[in-house]
């Protein structure tokens, strides 16, 4: 099994739509170009079209035989808020957005597959695809499933993909497990009392608490959590002061936490509570946190992992298979559908790129010669487990 004959002949036109979205990226919940699109060419395509989850989600349906089962493919459709740096003719016409993660591709291919599934009708069932707003940050997927995504369209399976730079094209990543992680977020507020910065007898310091707080933190990874847990806190925001003879009265802290298992993140954020209050009463501050919980972990359901392995082993040889890549310590909106439904999202390669840039980069583009295979996965995956 290869890259289905007949996506070649449409492959200059695929081309020509990818970058077509990618001249015109949209933040999230602004996709509204973008959504016109996606839903001219499914309904050119014969397929019903479904507006307004989420705002600018769109939903294909198409429905063949006599198969009640219902299978979800999901592709992401926003941009981020990215200065281009490519001189490239389909480069960003609008300064400050730009496709710097591929939604412009993974929206392409499932436009690709879903033309030549409702051309061919060659399964037993009905399919869903899911053209989802928002996965930067925002999370449209939480959006759409709050709004009804899953009551209206009852998926008894859900599946996504992610093109992955520095994995060659040709080859997938395929993880029977946690592919991404949680981003949670947080906030510290540190209270002390303000002072000469030559007296600080007359005070209690917050800088010295935050710089205590900060070493402290760092041991609930190393000592707190069973070392076959990843997990990473990091600091990213330290904030103090504006004179260099005064001690402020407050400083704040900020940061993420990445792990693979909610019961990780209930670990962590306990952990952090009681260091704050321990090193707040040690050094007279209050210290008051905030712990938000972002994007779950993105965690593949087994029985579908393997079915999604066996698939793509066939349609690229098992070598180019991979079950060897990590996961990866970013996170993804998909996870709040793997919550809801069982499902499996992999990784695509996109090879290395101009200058080997990885996602988010702002020289970052797509690979226009792996449009046809990521079609042929999602096409084969729709007909393997529909089977006509």
């Amino acid at each position: 099994m290869s890259v289905i004959a007949r996506l070649h002949e449409h492959q200059t036109r695929l081309i020509a739509l990818r970058r077509e979205l990618h001249a015109h990226p949209e933040l999230g919940f602004e996709e509204h170009r973008t959504s016109d699109v996606v839903a001219k060419t499914l309904f050119a395509a014969g397929i019903d079209v479904h507006r307004g989850l989420a705002g600018t989600g769109v939903i294909g349906v198409l429905q063949n035989g006599s198969s009640t089962r219902m299978i979800g493919l999901r592709a992401d459709m926003d941009a981020l808020p990215i200065h281009e740096q490519n001189g490239f003719p389909h480069r960003s016409k609008h300064d400050g957005k730009m496709h710097a993660c591929g939604h412009d591709g993974h929206t392409a291919m499932l436009l690709a597959a879903a033309e030549y599934l409702a051309a061919t009708k060659h399964f037993d069932g009905t399919l869903v695809f899911i053209f989802q707003p928002a996965e930067e940050t925002v999370g449209g997927a939480r959006v759409m499933i709050e709004e009804g995504l899953f009551q209206r369209f009852p998926v008894e399976q859900v599946f996504g993909m992610h093109n992955w730079p520095g994995l060659p094209a040709g080859q997938f990543a395929i993880h029977h497990g946690p592919v991404m992680a949680c981003a949670d977020q947080f906030d510290i507020t540190i209270r002390g009392h303000g002072a000469h910065a030559a007296m600080p007898h007359q005070g209690y310091d917050p800088v010295v608490t935050g710089a205590a707080l900060v070493q402290a933190l760092q041991s609930i990874a190393s000592r707190n959590i069973d070392p076959l847990d990843a997990v990473v806190l990091s600091i990213t925001r330290f904030q103090a002061g504006e004179a260099y003879n005064v001690i402020p009265d407050v400083v704040t802290l900020g940061g993420t936490v990445r792990a693979f298992r909610a019961e990780v993140e209930d670990q962590v954020e306990a952990a952090m509570q009681r260091i704050c209050a321990g090193v707040g009463a040690a050094h007279g501050a209050q210290i008051e946190l905030k712990y938000h919980r972002g994007y779950p972990p993105t965690v593949n359901s087994a029985a579908e992992a393997a079915v999604c392995h066996k698939l793509i082993a066939q349609l690229v040889g098992e070598q180019n298979a991979r079950t060897d890549l990590k996961p990866s310590m970013g996170a993804e909106d998909f996870s709040y559908m793997l919550r809801e439904k069982p499902g499996c999202y992999v990784w695509i390669g996109n090879g290395l790129g101009e200058g080997g840039c990885m996602l988010h980069n702002p020289h970052y583009d797509f690979n226009d010669d792996i449009l046809t295979l990521g079609a042929s996965y999602w096409i084969r995956l729709a007909e393997h487990l529909l089977p006509a």
